[in-house]
């Protein structure tokens, strides 16, 4: 770096030296850094022209996006109606609700972990081959376990949790579907919108290549019959130019076998002239006759060149005049065209600046009154929200005065019927027998903890009898197969005899 920077300043020396010998130095430095100072300012500006040309066509294409949308909206809601549109906004909110609750949440959820995971193995130092194996073979041996204690719980848990692992099977069985239709759903979208980019793009691209629209409906109807009469007459040439091939073929093989027959003569009077000793005379008299055709042709164009060449002099001179005598006029009244043009466009460049700041002024108006209704509109809302809230209250309130009216004069009344239907009453009624069935209950609580202890032992004593039982049949089974038949066997102080 400082090498490099010890020959610039080596060079720039050397330039100034040359350059201060040349008259008019400064002024010519300074025209060379205005120079280079409008090239990066026209740098600059090409930048942004383009730059603007990039958000114009963006824009273009957003507004036509839009456009099309709201053609798609007009023409769905031309022959709809509001049941089927509060159906359909009713489907959208739906799947919307599902997506923000259900489905968003547990995909931000595994990226996530994933990015937990991620962030944990990049913080981890760098593992080998060696250390791959050992993790892979820790991941398997705990896969192993998760698996047996599955199945441990399975078995543990099989009689009481049946039918609740049914419904959850149900359950996941629905969501995944559930998701796979919105997954699905979210796809069509996609491939909707991006098709509709595409076709307004290639709307976009036929009107600049021909400056047509997209043919639709029943002007592509017609557009197809057209087409079809176009390609029957097309098929009806195509068969005319077939003959014509056909007919072409024959032709060229007659004059083939005519030109071989031309050369066998040619060549045959050849050898009749050799043997007469004139060779060449049909050759000669062949040239003469066709140089002098040629030349009566040559002549005769010649003087039809000559008289078409004075009459269309004389053409066009009476048409150069006729012409400029007819533009005369026109040519006045093109100037005063142009003075009005001028007035006009200068007339019109006020009336737009005029209009400009007209528009600017009404759209600062019209987004105030839209604030200003928006806001009572607001408080419209609240109102409205605050009046049916009150009246819900004083709903209710009047259903428990209501209430409460009944009620103390079922309590007041000396009639038993009526006091029976008092709510107090009735709550002191299911009181009582809640407080008889938790008597009831406490006891049978009490006599199962009393038994609790020698069932048990009755549980375990019976196990203990079955492992007992189960081991003399097993050694029972094996000494059956060790010993023959009819041999005593003594163990454990018992004879047996073995059959």
């Amino acid at each position: 770096m400082e090498e490099e920077k010890d020959q610039l300043i080596k060079r720039v020396e050397r330039l100034k030296k040359r350059v201060e010998t040349v008259q008019n130095h400064q002024r010519m430095l300074k025209i060379a850094r205005q120079l280079r100072v409008e090239k990066e300012r026209e740098e600059f500006l090409a930048q942004q022209k383009q730059e603007q040309k990039n958000q114009l066509f963006h824009a273009v294409q957003r507004l036509q996006r839009i456009q099309n949308q709201l053609k798609s909206m007009r023409h769905a809601t031309a022959d709809a109606k509001p049941e089927s549109l509060m159906k359909r906004l009713e489907e959208e909110i739906k799947f919307n609700s599902y997506m923000v609750t259900e489905k968003f949440p547990k995909e931000l959820e595994n990226k996530k972990k994933e990015l937990h995971f991620l962030q944990k193995v990049v913080s981890e130092p760098a593992m080998g081959h060696s250390d791959l194996l050992e993790l892979e073979s820790k991941i398997n041996e705990i896969n192993t376990q998760i698996s047996q204690l599955i199945e441990k719980k399975m078995v543990r848990n099989e009689p009481i949790e049946g039918k609740l692992s049914l419904y959850r099977q149900q359950a996941s069985i629905i969501s995944r579907k559930k998701e796979a239709k919105a997954e699905e759903l979210q796809e069509a979208k996609e491939k909707l919108a991006n098709l509709e980019r595409e076709v307004s793009v290639k709307t976009n691209q036929t009107r600049e290549f021909d400056g047509t629209e997209v043919l639709k409906g029943d002007e592509f109807k017609r557009y197809v019959s057209k087409l079809r009469s176009k390609s029957t007459v097309f098929k009806k040439k195509h068969q005319i130019i077939a003959e014509f091939k056909a007919e072409f073929g024959l032709l060229q093989r007659t004059e083939e076998l005519l030109k071989q027959r031309h050369e066998n003569i040619q060549h045959q009077l050849q050898t009749i002239e050799e043997k007469k000793g004139i060779s060449g005379y049909s050759y000669t008299q062949e040239e003469l006759e066709r140089v002098s055709a040629l030349k009566s042709e040559v002549d005769e164009m010649k003087g039809r060149t000559l008289d078409d060449m004075s009459e269309m002099v004389k053409r066009l001179n009476s048409l150069v005049s006729e012409k400029k005598s007819a533009l005369a006029p026109v040519i006045k009244e093109l100037r005063q065209l142009r003075q009005k043009c001028q007035e006009l466009t200068q007339e019109c460049d006020e009336k737009k600046s005029q209009y400009d700041s007209c528009a600017a002024g009404l759209e600062s108006n019209r987004s105030k009154l839209e604030q200003e209704v928006r806001g009572l509109r607001e408080e419209c809302l609240q109102d409205e929200s605050r009046y049916h809230y009150t009246n819900c209250m004083i709903k209710n309130l009047e259903v428990q005065l209501c209430r409460a009216t009944d009620e103390m004069k079922a309590y007041v009344s000396s009639d038993q019927q009526e006091k029976r239907k008092a709510i107090r009453e009735q709550y002191t009624k299911n009181i009582a027998e809640q407080e008889n069935l938790g008597k009831k209950l406490r006891e049978k609580q009490k006599a199962v903890r009393e038994s609790h202890g020698p069932n048990m032992k009755q549980v375990k004593m019976w196990r203990d009898f079955e492992q007992l039982m189960e081991c003399k049949k097993q050694c029972f089974l094996k000494q059956q197969s060790q010993t023959s038949i009819g041999q005593v066997i003594q163990e454990g102080g018992e004879d047996r005899l073995v059959l």
